[in-house]
């Protein structure tokens, strides 16, 4: 029989490299699956800030206007076709009776998407649109939180009634100086109409995006405008050109929230366009 003698020393020292080189396999393997695992994390697609959860206004804009909207302005025209509901305000420039608004006959509440296809049918650039959301009275008797129950005040579109007399978001767009010619010179702006306020004063939300070449004559647009919580966006996308877009973001923390209220389409003097496939959606 051949007799084998082990070096206990060195079999001591041969079961503790082999535990140590155990630890380091072990600790190699974590980093590894750890490193797989965040590089596969890292081609997931980013958490999106709110979805879409509920559809709570619709119109395609071919139908009868009247059945979900009520017009302010008395010199201003709305016209359905298949081609979807174009808004024409008064052609005399400088008379407030030309102005127009047309609101949602319902009221929304919360956090809310407006989305819709727009497309400018003038060819001034002079005056303004303007998106109004949540909008409500002030609150008194003569101007209740229910704007429907002083439609009477608003048949001369006065810029100053809507100013001093509501509490609402306001998006001027398509937008230019409403006294002189200034191709080129269009800008995209937000305001939180606020009655104790003198006027416009305050009501301005720093973000402006001026000279943007957008909302071109007889150029669809896809528009969509999200308020969550504190962040109002929107967003524009020609409908034919993927590469003419913009996104626009206001942080609206800092002044009082708008919570609920009508939505609003807004038309100075001379001014003209076409909506098609209206939506408004709750967002969560």
């Amino acid at each position: 029989m051949i007799s084998i003698k082990i070096n206990p020393l060195k079999q001591y020292q041969y079961f503790k490299n082999y535990k140590y080189a155990n630890k380091i396999y072990f600790l190699l393997f974590i980093v590894f699956v750890s490193f797989s695992f965040s590089s596969c994390s890292n081609k997931e697609k980013p958490k999106v800030k709110w979805l879409k959860k509920e559809l709570l206004f619709k119109d395609k804009g071919t139908s009868n206007w009247k059945q979900k909207w009520m017009l302010d302005g008395e010199k201003s025209k709305v016209k359905n076709s298949d081609e979807g509901m174009e808004l024409i305000a008064g052609a005399e420039h400088g008379n407030d009776t030309c102005h127009m608004v047309l609101w949602t006959k319902k009221s929304f509440k919360g956090n809310i998407a407006i989305e819709y296809d727009y497309t400018r049918t003038d060819t001034t650039s002079r005056c303004v649109n303007i998106l109004y959301f949540l909008a409500t009275g002030k609150g008194d008797s003569s101007f209740p939180t229910d704007i429907s129950l002083w439609n009477n005040k608003r048949k001369v579109p006065h810029m100053s009634t809507y100013i001093k007399n509501m509490n609402t978001y306001h998006i001027s767009y398509a937008a230019f100086d409403a006294n002189k010619y200034s191709k080129g010179n269009d800008y995209i702006r937000l305001r939180r109409y606020n009655p104790s306020l003198k006027g416009f004063e305050g009501t301005f939300v720093p973000g402006d995006h001026l000279k943007t070449g957008l909302f071109k004559t007889n150029v669809t647009y896809h528009v969509e405008v999200l308020k969550f919580n504190n962040t109002i966006e929107m967003h524009i996308q020609n409908k034919m050109n993927t590469d003419e877009k913009l996104v626009c973001k206001w942080n609206v923390s800092k002044f009082p929230p708008c919570k609920s209220g009508r939505i609003g389409l807004r038309h100075m003097y001379t001014r003209s366009a076409r909506y098609k496939n209206f939506k408004i959606w709750s967002l969560e």
